[in-house]
């Protein structure tokens, strides 16, 4: 059964750092690609990075200069990196696969305010 979890959200100051984690599950989440998107409050879900089987990577214009994706193949985990953070990054941030269908972890709450 495929499942994914994210974990590392919270409440952040502007300029501050987290770091996601999304753990994977019934199946090995190296051979897929793997990414997060974010939903904030009345807005459409977007990209924010994603990392391919090989390593490719790709960045959603919100993300680049200032979020890192990675994944740790021996934990079954993808990371998400956030630095220099702004208020507009406040969102639910979600980790998804696409293995013949799409999976959907539940979502971790990032708020970025002072």
């Amino acid at each position: 059964q495929v499942q994914l979890v994210e974990s590392g959200g919270g409440l952040v100051e502007p300029g501050g750092s987290l770091r996601l984690s999304c753990a994977a599950s019934g199946f090995t989440s190296s051979e897929y690609r793997m990414s997060w998107y974010r939903q904030a409050p009345g807005k459409e879900r977007e990209l924010v990075a994603g990392i391919g089987r090989f390593g490719n990577i790709n960045y959603g214009d919100s993300a680049k200069g200032r979020f890192t994706i990675s994944r740790d193949n021996d934990k079954n985990t993808v990371f998400l990196q956030m630095n220099s953070l702004k208020p507009e990054d406040t969102a639910v941030y979600y980790c998804t696969v696409t293995i013949a269908a799409d999976y959907w972890g539940q979502g971790t709450q990032v708020t970025v305010s002072s």
